[in-house]
């Protein structure tokens, strides 16, 4: 499969920010540079665990995802650095291809892997969560400024995921809690309450990453043939999660909960809350517990990244897009290293205004975040 590098207009010409203008990049991907490399982090118990038995994740597989991605790591191709490990674990490399030229003001980690909520030993996966989440501030965060952790958890563990959160809360090192849109039951239901209840509590807004692995097929239809499947099911999956939390109430008991949607794009928010809109407009009554139309939940407490963007046939089509979603309800994210990693210069195919750009570009994710 062949992939452009970079993401850019054939006529070179930049339409999106500039390199005057800074970035808060929502979805930069971490990596161990090795198996061993949490070592320091875990206990010997669970050390010799991993070395005997390693992660066990509700997959198919023990090694690699169900469809493994179209390139090695599914990173770019000049991402791996010069002095060896896989892309995203060298922070000085990260800093001179990304964080530098791209004007990173603040970047928010997301670890994708190891994957802490999708063990299936709910005991490892807490341990699991406490030497990620130190992974992060000792080796990224604290000699980084710039990057921000995020709380990774054994969500599928309620109650040792709240411990993990009441661990980290205050820590100025974090900027969110992680999750991933595919949990074992849909992420609304009753069991993840506790972790609502401890963000909005604490006032930590919730980064729900698309993807997850809950051992069954991403579709109602069951297993799909090709990756390009799996790719595009992520928006599907988002929505579903995202569905499941407006209509068992959760938004309605914790109205300050903030969550960001990453890396499932946000074409398809309109067509989506207009659906949900009449849906519930017809079965009220089913769900006394929403009080009001979805898209007042919607608008009020959940915001989108960009990457990937939708990039329609007529940019009018993206302009309207944006107007209904609304310039404040999106952050950026370049979802580096990968290999669609959405360049900030070329990312958006349609002219912004200064306002628009400073607000999706920085202002957005700094009024989410709390970032000074």
């Amino acid at each position: 499969m062949s992939v452009d590098t970079l993401d850019r207009p054939r006529d070179g010409a930049a339409t999106g920010a500039q390199a005057k203008l800074s970035v808060i990049d929502c979805d930069i991907h971490p990596m161990l540079r090795s198996a061993k490399s949490l070592h320091p982090y875990l206990s010997t118990r669970w050390r010799d665990f991993v070395d005997s038995y390693g992660p066990h994740t509700r997959l198919p597989f023990l090694g690699s995802p169900a469809y493994p991605k179209a390139t090695p790591a599914l990173s770019r191709r000049d991402s791996w650095p010069p002095n060896g490990g896989p892309p995203g674990s060298d922070l000085d490399f990260m800093r001179e291809q990304h964080l530098d030229p791209n004007g990173v003001e603040y970047g928010i980690l997301q670890v994708l892997y190891p994957a802490v909520k999708d063990q299936r030993n709910l005991e490892f996966a807490a341990a699991l969560a406490r030497a990620v989440n130190d992974w992060q501030v000792e080796e990224w965060a604290r000699p980084e400024p710039r990057l921000k952790a995020s709380i990774s958890l054994p969500c599928e563990d309620p109650e040792a995921a709240v411990a993990e959160i009441e661990r980290r809360a205050g820590d100025k090192h974090f900027a969110q809690i992680f999750l991933t849109a595919r949990t074992s039951e849909p992420l609304g239901r009753k069991r993840y309450w506790p972790i609502f209840e401890a963000a909005a509590r604490h006032g930590i807004p919730i980064g729900i990453h698309s993807g997850g692995a809950n051992g069954v097929p991403l579709t109602p239809g069951g297993w799909h043939s090709f990756y390009i499947e799996d790719h595009f099911g992520n928006a599907v999956a988002m929505q579903t999660a995202l569905a499941s939390i407006v209509f068992e109430g959760v938004p309605e008991r914790w109205p300050d909960l903030k969550i960001v949607a990453v890396e499932a794009g946000f074409g398809w928010v309109p067509s989506w809350t207009w659906r949900m809109d009449r849906q519930w407009a017809r079965f009220r009554d089913e769900v006394p517990h929403v009080a009001h139309p979805p898209s007042t939940y919607i608008k009020r407490n959940i915001w989108f990244s960009t990457q990937p963007i939708e990039e329609t046939d007529r940019r009018r089509d993206l302009r309207d897009t944006l107007d209904w979603v609304g310039y404040d309800r999106i952050v950026f994210a370049t979802d580096y290293p990968h290999w669609d990693f959405d360049d900030p210069r070329y990312a958006f195919k349609v002219a912004l205004t200064d306002e628009q750009q400073r607000s999706i570009f920085t202002g957005n994710a700094r009024a989410v975040y709390g970032l000074a």
